[in-house]
């Protein structure tokens, strides 16, 4: 199937509902996280939650006049624990792809940011896109994200592969010489591996996936509609790009 005309269908489905957005009924929600994955949601150094994703969520909680509260669980449990009703929604950089798309429904796409390698700056000439040049090398993603999927599907007959339940798992192997290169969101890596000298995005951005989405159970189909009408909304007055100017310098709306 055209992934173009999956997307709209899907986003179709989960934005038409029948009367008006309920949005009262829901007066309390939870949003997972998958902390930490720098600048999208981590904790500042008095254990306050924090990141670009946690502040549009608690804009959009305010804009609904929900409480809101933030449940912080690892990235392989995230939609077994929608589905257990663990949390009610996950804003939580998840991409949408037409295999998520079977078990959850997604909101309208409010961010896409590319993909990269990563490695030492002593590596920054390799080209990462020739499966001869990564043969025997060890590479690094987390687990279940769609950097994941890439990687295994392009190098997973060539390279070892290993893979983490977070994102700083990967690059503390990386950085202690067990990983030869990580793929990861760029944004991530721009604020984690970078910040060393002695470590460099190698070779182009890649773009994977039809956006980020919030993901909530598909019968939840008001609580979907809630979510696209506020986004709309902070985008609209300005809202969304004070907040992403807090943690970009470009633009990563959709």
């Amino acid at each position: 199937m055209n992934s173009k005309k999956f997307l709209a269908g899907a986003l179709l489905a989960t934005s038409l509902v029948s009367g008006p957005i309920m949005a009262k009924e829901w007066k309390e929600v939870r949003i997972a996280v998958d902390v930490p994955y720098e600048p999208f949601e981590f904790k500042k150094p008095d254990g306050t939650l924090t990141g670009f994703e946690v502040d549009l969520g608690n804009a959009v909680c305010a804009d609904l006049e929900w409480k809101c509260e933030w449940v912080i669980q690892a990235w392989d449990g995230m939609i077994p624990g929608l589905m257990t009703r663990k949390f009610d929604a996950i804003m939580s950089s998840m991409s949408i792809t037409e295999e998520r798309a079977k078990q959850v429904a997604f909101s309208e796409p409010y961010y896409n940011t590319p993909s990269a390698w990563f490695g030492k700056q002593s590596d920054s000439k390799m080209d990462v896109t020739s499966k001869d040049a990564l043969k025997g090398k060890t590479l690094g993603a987390q687990r279940g994200t769609i950097q994941d999927d890439y990687i295994t599907e392009e190098f997973g007959d060539v390279a070892e592969i290993k893979r983490y339940s977070t994102a700083d798992d990967l690059v503390l192997d990386l950085k202690g010489g067990r990983l030869d290169l990580v793929f990861l969101d760029y944004p991530v890596g721009d604020e984690t591996v970078t910040t060393d000298k002695n470590y460099a995005q190698i070779g182009e951005q890649i773009k994977l996936g039809d956006g980020i989405g919030v993901a909530m159970r598909k019968r939840d189909t008001d609580l979907a509609e809630a979510f696209n009408k506020s986004l709309a909304k902070l985008k609209e007055n300005g809202t969304y790009d004070e907040i992403m100017k807090k943690y970009f310098d470009y633009d990563i709306k959709m």
